[in-house]
């Protein structure tokens, strides 16, 4: 019989143990805002994707460090998608479903974007993008930190067609075969034949995500620049095949005098594996620059080159910064911002606040998210490649450029709203 009492006082105290353990662990959790990380580090996009993730964190450890959010420790839960775009989706419900995170600062390529959207939408989620893209969407549920097509693609092609950029006729438009390339590629050609380039002077070429052979390639746009007229080369490349592509550019000893090449996702990062001494004077266009000279940015790079060596990154002593890298630090921050000023970590909540938020970025200029569209207002550089892999600014905008997520060269667009729908 007092086996009996003593085996049930047993569970009774280890149920009461196990109460305890699941209240402390409860009120650890809650002690805590988790906040999601969704970027490719393994798989063709991790040489781009990798630093977001790194930038990611060492934001979080700079606002942990001031005390948080709400007087809440940030805890980064980190995924690894692969480059594996139905992979995206199933972690993106992962981070929501069973991590719970308050918020997901994530993705590069625009397929892995639209990957993830709809489960975003059914659990009602919150992505914050940090990539410039293809526009042609608003959505609710995410924040797009990176440029729409009018904050760089169509500047950068008015660049080339200026007499400060060569004053080209004819152009390249090549690719990596995905949405962003093919639906960039549908607005810039719009965007020329307005401006009454012929067909016949655009050549459109795409390659798949990893490709690396690029000799068939640039032998075909020596051949189509060799006809008569000033041309030029512009690049939506993703991914590890830039490495490739920009080494043949060099091999083939096609100058930026002769073809210049822009490119929309290469920046100083992809640029770090590549002999850049033969691509000096190529372009590229971005919403930021290391090399911009200013305290902000100053801070920035030297908060970054810190946080590499203090966790032995790969090659800590020339890490670079780039324009997705920036991206993804301000929306941090305005989040936060966001929070702060909802006072809530609630998805609808911290979505009312996020309008007219402004943040001083490295750039120099103190960008909004704008009242409606979701989209940052933000300045726009055209940059030159220096021998060094870092860019000499040759073009920009005297401030931040309100976003166009719908182009005015997609015929229906100007039927379209300025803002998501609230469902």
């Amino acid at each position: 019989m007092s086996t009996r009492r003593n085996f049930v006082k047993m569970t009774a105290m280890s149920a009461a143990l196990a109460v305890c353990g699941f209240t402390s662990l409860a009120a650890q959790a809650a002690d805590t805002i988790k906040v999601g990380i969704l970027h490719s580090l393994s798989g063709t996009m991790a040489i781009s994707e990798t630093a977001l993730k790194e930038t990611a964190l060492m934001a979080i450890e700079e606002i942990n460090a001031k005390g948080g959010v709400l007087g809440k420790k940030l805890e980064p839960v980190v995924v690894d998608p692969a480059s594996n775009w139905p992979l995206f989706a199933e972690k993106a419900r992962q981070l929501l479903s069973k991590d719970k995170v308050a918020v997901t600062f994530g993705c590069w390529t625009s397929v892995s974007r639209k990957s993830v959207l709809p489960v975003y939408k059914e659990l009602n989620g919150l992505l914050f993008y940090p990539v410039q893209y293809e526009g042609e969407e608003l959505e609710k549920n995410v924040f797009y930190t990176g440029a729409a097509p009018n904050q760089q693609a169509i500047p950068a092609v008015e660049y080339l067609m200026s007499k400060d950029g060569g004053e080209a006729k004819r152009f390249v438009l090549l690719g990596t075969d995905y949405v962003y390339p093919r639906t960039t590629n549908k607005i810039l050609r719009a965007f020329l034949k307005s401006k009454g380039v012929k067909d016949e002077d655009i050549m459109e070429e795409y390659t798949p995500f990893g490709h690396s052979d690029y000799q068939t390639i640039i032998a075909k746009i020596k051949k189509f620049a060799s006809e008569g007229k000033k041309t030029a080369v512009v690049s939506t490349i993703n991914g590890d095949s830039n490495v490739p592509f920009y080494k043949e550019l060099g091999n083939a000893g096609l100058k930026a005098t002769d073809v210049p090449v822009v490119a929309f996702s290469v920046g100083e990062e992809e640029l770090r594996g590549v002999d850049t001494k033969p691509l000096v004077g190529h372009l590229a266009a971005w919403n930021y620059f290391q090399s911009i000279k200013n305290p902000t940015n100053a801070a920035f790079i030297k908060a970054y080159q810190g946080w590499a060596k203090k966790n032995n990154l790969p090659k800590a002593d020339t890490v670079v910064t780039n324009d997705p890298m920036e991206a993804t630090y301000i929306g941090i921050y305005m989040w936060k911002q966001a929070v702060e000023k909802a006072k809530s970590t609630d998805v609808d909540k911290v979505i009312a606040a996020m309008g007219g938020q402004k943040f001083k970025a490295p750039s120099g200029f103190e960008v909004e998210m704008d009242p409606k569209n979701h989209h940052l207002h933000k300045p726009v550089f055209i940059g030159e490649v220096k021998a060094d892999g870092q860019f000499n600014v040759v073009w920009k905008t005297k401030g931040p450029i309100k976003a166009q997520p719908w182009s005015p060269y997609i015929p229906g667009n100007d039927k379209k709203k300025d803002e998501p729908d609230s469902k």
